[in-house]
This record gives C-alpha cells, sequence and structure tokens, in this order.
C-alpha cells in the first residue's frame, strides 16, 4: 500500500469517526430527556452548528493568510460561514435588538467586500483554483445538505402529513436539525481539507531552491 492510498484510508476514518461523533452527539439529547427533548434553539445540537460554522470560518481565514492565490475565495468562505454562525445566534441576538443578526451580516459583508476589492488577486483566478480541488466538492455537498436537503426534508408539512394526528414537532426537529449538523460536518471538512493542502503547498513553496 502505497503512501497515497495510507493517506486516503487513513483520512476516511478520521471522517467517519468525525461523522459518528457527530451522532452520538445529537443523539445525546434524546437519550437524556427521552420524551421531554425539545432539539430547540438552546439544544446541544444548535450550539454544535454554531460552533462548526465558527471553526470553518477560522480555518479558512488561515488559508486565506497561507496562500495568496486561494486568498479571495477563503475570505469569501470565511465570511459565509461568519454569517452562518451570525444566523444560528439569531435567537440570542433579537435579545440585544430586533434585527442585531441582519446587522451584523450587513458588516461582515461590508469588510468582506472592501477586503476583496484591496487583494490583487482575480476573484474569478482564485475560484477557478479552488473549484479543481477535492475541498470544493465536499464544500458543495455540504451546502447541498445545509440549504437544500435539510430545508425540504424537514417541512413541518410533510411529518404532519407521514405522522397524522401522531404528529409530534420534536420529530421534524430531530430530522431537520440532525441533517443540517451534517451539512455544517462537510463545510468543516472541506475546510480542514483546504488548510491542509495549503499548508502543503506552502511547506513545497520553501523547500524550493531560489
Amino acid at each position: 500500500m502505497n503512501n497515497s492510498v495510507a493517506l486516503l484510508v487513513l483520512r476516511a476514518f478520521l471522517y467517519a469517526v468525525f461523522v459518528a461523533g457527530l451522532v452520538y452527539l445529537v443523539t445525546l439529547e434524546g437519550y437524556r430527556d427521552g420524551k421531554d427533548s425539545a432539539y430547540s434553539e438552546q439544544s446541544l445540537t444548535e450550539w454544535l452548528e454554531s460552533g462548526y460554522a465558527l471553526l470553518s470560518g477560522l480555518v479558512f481565514i488561515a488559508v486565506a493568510r497561507l496562500s495568496a492565490t486561494l486568498r479571495p475565495v477563503a475570505a469569501m468562505l470565511a465570511a459565509l460561514c461568519f454569517m452562518m454562525f451570525i444566523r444560528e445566534a439569531d435567537f440570542f441576538l433579537d435579545r440585544i435588538f430586533d434585527g442585531a443578526w441582519q446587522v451584523l451580516v450587513t458588516l461582515v459583508l461590508i469588510v468582506t467586500a472592501l477586503y476583496l476589492w484591496r487583494q490583487p488577486r482575480s476573484i474569478a483566478e482564485s475560484i477557478r483554483e479552488f473549484a479543481q480541488l477535492p475541498s470544493a466538492g465536499i464544500l458543495l455537498s455540504g451546502f447541498l445538505v445545509l440549504f437544500v436537503f435539510s430545508r425540504l426534508f424537514g417541512r413541518g408539512s410533510f411529518w404532519q402529513s407521514v405522522m397524522g394526528d401522531d404528529y409530534v414537532r420534536v420529530v421534524k426537529n430531530i430530522a431537520e436539525e440532525g441533517t443540517e449538523i451534517m451539512g455544517y460536518g462537510l463545510i468543516a471538512i472541506a475546510a480542514i481539507e483546504l488548510l491542509v493542502f495549503a499548508i502543503s503547498a506552502a511547506r513545497a513553496r520553501t523547500q524550493t531552491p531560489g
């Protein structure tokens, strides 16, 4: 078994452990509280979603610092993750004042636009380079799970139709939040993959003579 195959197997194992850990954490509330489970805005699952969004944003910032060519796309992805983090925290931000999360998201957009405007690298060129990396496919999968599958699969009308008079909202919440956290997990994996690539590329540059 050569090094590339061994590395692939190792990554697959680590990601399997990571996903299994997500499932374990999501099911903790159900096992602990049983029929009293709520999976509300203050549940562990919601906190995990916020945490992974924030973590992914920080990792993308690290990528932007390491790679000049990937800097524009990494900055945009970091901004998107921070906006998702802010949106997930709207339950708490609304306690400060109504519409707080919209204000913060707007600030992130403005700061990111100013940052990109000052970058000498073409955004299109940066996106093209990113699109050729495995991280891009994983990221796209995460976005599809988070923004498409979880929204459609978690529709209340579907679960009401399935359960009829026995409809239990927490079941719908578990299905929706469970798929959302999987989407966030995939985005985190994509961010880590991109960071590994950026670190490897940076090392290769420093080791190249001249």
